[in-house]
């Protein structure tokens, strides 16, 4: 085939049914453990929290004073343990779900892939959380610190819970190399002026360049240290009269910002963050400020005081202020108002709307731009601690108008994570973290607060943002004047039924996701919505049906249903013209979308994960749809497949697809096109020889440049996977029980290729390979690589790419094995590099 990479192997029939058979088998018992290896992997959780707390007694007692610091094997161990409790909370959170998925008194599934999946997802864990445990038991925790010298000079009484970070922001700015320290923490001329002697009115009438060669000639001539709170601009210090520090004058400026861009506008790139403080800590300056007496006068004060200090969210500001307030407070019926004040609607506690909130707002009304403060507000909809996915918030912005999304989808998206940044530079939001190859964002709860108060007018009109997230409702909430309300938010109650007609000329936002209960909604409910923009009605998994009355909803541009249990769409579906974003994944009840092209504005359809995979008919449905820009879909069957490669609109759209259960017969040589918005590619149970690159003007291109993620499973025609040369950012690759496979990347075919692959890979998975021999035919560097996985037979594989220069200085490389007979035989490139990643080697058994 021209320039295509082509392999030729012959497979037995037997065999692959032998190892379909056996591999079913094995995987089966992740669905009959899941109840068992979830019981035992809270209970490990709970083992692993109780040792972190302990270990951490342990070094605060050591660090006290200043004298000692902790190991830095203590900070890796403790850095691991918060990277697998934020995986836990993410794996605990589908619980239910997978859970109701199991029958036969456990023993099998309504959806075997998923239930088998989910399972061994624990069972990994599982592993993860006890290996942890059983490390964290260290004999030293610290060693001595080293300290600079410095002249000691009496200060305000102590900091609760800053201790580390002053030290650290002394230390650095008294260190030869640093002349400008900024902290990143939630004009001038004439005070400067005034602190050196200029106080008379003669001077302050002075124009500012005047002023600013007194400044200059008075300073140059000293040693000075210069500190600056609270700057929300660049300072620029040569207007101000401000000598450049440097090393030969050893003068130091510091300064404190909540906005990390204006960090970067003064030349420091590295600020040290200011965070909030620890449970213990901003308990220890609530007491403080409460007062013991007032503690006392109750045995019951105390444990009521805790849950108050814990809704603070480690805000030293609000932590001060309430603490202040409830001094004063010596009845539990106060604090238990007070307590429950905080956690339904903060702003009803006078001191938290008079002197807390208001502060906050000043970084909102820094914000530049009616668009970026609307995107700000809209963060407030979602439930309290929750990791916010990126890419489905700014969907949202999108279809609700903060972002114009009609030049193109990925201008628009570009403009979101462009606010996104704005908004955790100025530390409205925070990140949070990445999992399962999706980016996350999340909100400090005191924030939510200021932005549910925003968004209701300063407390004027709090009918308008109706938000009851996680609140155990069981119904509708019962709402004073429906007419006012422009945004409510349900998310993650117990709403079993929704009925009623409201009155609703203004709701433009209505989130009703992971309310599990939910099994109907009333025809009548959607009638007098006609400004409805975005529906969520996603995993609601006893939801089964939606009513024709949807049809009314004539402004609606975003509907997800993802998750839910509808048998069939309601012909009124048909009649939202203006619908934009259609979420259809993980729909296993599915029956049919037939009629899905009368949705003339359509531009995302996602249909992943769905019983209704690609046929003929559902292709020249998606060929009328003009405006589609984003398609995620199942394939199991040549013809449709073939089709779907051949229409370059189409193509362009595809950003995940699913390709299954293609036999040898059906195709033998599946030939991809360049596709540049795709993000994932799960190809399983199939039985081609090949996978090639159709040849272009370029070969050394990046033909999926956007690839992140490629999962390949029961393929046992495949010998090698070279067309990964042509994904330059995958971070996942995934390659199980394929029998055949020899080479991740064939030598024979990629030599001719200057294309050095996997600089971006992050996890690299290969599980019964038993023909596998080379992952590539030399080292390679790998700046971004965190896990080698090898599991179940994959014995010829001898070496690794891998030499001692192949990790980011300082990164730490985990090679997980199954087979001490592997790690045995392992070949390193030399002695370095077997000294280097030999230590990083770890044995984990899996359920076979």
């Amino acid at each position: 085939m021209g320039g295509c990479v082509s392999l030729q192997l012959q497979v037995s029939c037997d065999q692959v049914l032998n190892r379909l058979g056996s591999c079913f088998c094995s995987k089966l018992k992740y669905i009959q453990n899941l109840k068992k290896n979830l019981t035992a992997l809270e209970t490990a959780m709970e083992d692993l929290k109780a040792v972190r707390a302990d270990l951490l007694l342990k070094v605060q007692a050591a660090e006290e004073g200043g004298r000692q610091q902790r190991l830095h094997q203590i900070k890796v161990w403790l850095k691991r343990v918060e990277t697998i409790e934020s995986q836990f909370h993410e794996l605990d959170s589908s619980r239910t779900v997978e859970l109701q998925r199991l029958c036969f008194y456990g023993a099998a599934s309504k959806n075997l892939r998923l239930s088998c999946r989910y399972g061994k997802r624990v069972f990994l864990m599982l592993k993860k959380v006890q290996d942890l445990r059983d490390k964290g038991v260290f004999e030293e925790v610290a060693h001595p610190a080293t300290r600079a010298v410095w002249e000691e000079r009496p200060l305000q009484p102590k900091i609760v819970g800053q201790e580390t970070i002053l030290e650290k922001a002394w230390n650095r700015l008294m260190h030869d190399g640093t002349k400008i320290m900024g902290l990143y923490d939630p004009q001038i001329q004439d005070e400067i002026g005034e602190k050196i002697g200029y106080k008379s009115v003669e001077w302050r009438k002075k124009r500012e360049n005047q002023k600013a060669v007194d400044i200059l000639n008075f300073l140059s001539k000293k040693r000075f240290v210069l500190l600056l709170d609270d700057i929300w601009r660049k300072v620029d210090l040569t207007e101000i009269g401000i000598p450049n520090p440097t090393s030969e004058n050893g003068c130091k400026i510091a300064f404190t910002t909540r906005c990390l861009g204006v960090c970067t506008s003064m030349g420091v790139h590295d600020p040290l963050e200011v965070r909030c403080l620890s449970t213990n800590d901003a308990w220890d300056l609530f007491k403080k400020k409460v007062g013991q007496a007032t503690l006392e006068r109750h045995p019951d004060i105390p444990k009521i005081a805790r849950k108050v200090a814990g809704a603070c969210r480690g805000l030293p500001l609000a932590l001060n202020v309430i603490g202040e307030t409830m001094s004063c407070k010596k009845t539990t019926q106060e604090w238990c108002h007070a307590f429950h004040a905080l956690k339904t609607y903060a702003a009803d506690f006078s001191d938290v709307k008079e002197k807390i909130l208001p502060i906050l707002k000043y970084s909102y009304d820094n914000l530049e731009g009616d668009s970026v403060k609307s995107c700000f507000r809209y963060c407030s909809l979602f439930p309290e601690d929750s990791l916010i996915e990126q890419e489905r918030l700014i969907d949202y912005w999108i279809c609700e108008g903060f972002i114009d999304g009609y030049e193109s989808k990925e201008g628009a998206v570009n403009q979101g994570y462009t606010i996104l940044g704005t908004l955790v530079c100025s530390s409205l939001l925070l990140e949070g973290g990445k999992y399962n190859n999706k980016s996350y964002v999340k909100m400090h709860d005191v924030v939510r607060e200021m932005a549910l108060w925003i968004s209701s007018d300063l407390g004027k009109h709090k009918g308008q943002y109706i938000v009851r997230t996680g609140a155990g409702l069981n119904e509708i909430p019962k709402v004073k004047d429906w007419k006012v309300v422009r945004r409510m938010s349900l998310v993650n109650n117990r709403i079993k039924e929704i009925h009623g007609s409201p009155e609703c000329p203004k709701l433009t936002t209505l989130f009703l996701q992971d309310n599990r209960h939910l099994v109907n909604i009333s025809g009548e409910f959607f009638r007098c919505m006609p400004r409805l923009v975005v529906l969520d009605l996603s995993w609601n998994v006893n939801l089964n049906s939606l009513p024709e009355q949807i049809s009314e909803l004539v402004s609606l541009r975003y509907l997800d249903l993802s998750e839910s249990n509808i048998g069939r769409l309601p012909v009124g579906l048909q009649k939202l013209k203006n619908l934009m974003h259609l979420n259809l994944e993980s729909m296993l009840c599915l029956e049919s979308v037939s009629g899905i092209s009368h949705l003339s504005s359509l531009k995302t359809l996602r249909l992943l994960n769905f019983t209704m995979w690609l046929t003929m008919s559902l292709l020249e449905e998606l060929k009328r749809l003009e405006h589609l820009e984003v398609l995620t879909i199942e394939i199991t069957s040549s013809s449709p497949l073939e089709q779907l490669l051949c229409s370059q609109r189409l193509v362009r759209c595809l950003q995940k697809v699913s390709i299954k259960y293609l036999d040898e017969v059906s195709v033998r040589i599946l030939t991809l096109p360049t596709v540049e918005d795709l993000r994932e590619v799960f190809i399983g149970g199939c039985g081609m020889r090949e996978i090639v690159i159709e040849r272009n003007t370029n070969l050394t291109s990046p033909c999926f440049a956007k690839l992140t993620k490629v999962l390949i499973t029961g393929c046992d025609g495949l010998k090698d996977l070279t067309w990964l040369l042509f994904a330059p950012n995958l971070t996942h690759l995934n390659v199980w029980n394929s029998s055949q496979v020899e080479e991740i990347i064939s030598q024979e075919q990629a030599s001719r290729l200057d294309i050095v692959p996997f600089r971006s890979l992050e996890y690299l998975h290969l599980w019964d390979l038993p023909e596998l021999k080379s992952i590539y035919w030399s080292t390679l560097p790998f700046p971004c690589l965190n896990q080698i996985n090898v599991q179940n037979n994959c014995r010829k594989l001898r070496k690794l790419p891998l030499d001692s220069q192949s990790c980011s200085a300082g990164a730490e490389l985990v090679i997980e094995y199954g087979d001490e007979e592997w790690k045995a035989k392992v070949e390193w490139e030399d002695e370095a590099t077997r000294l280097r990643f030999l230590p990083s080697c770890k044995l984990v058994l899996y359920n076979q």
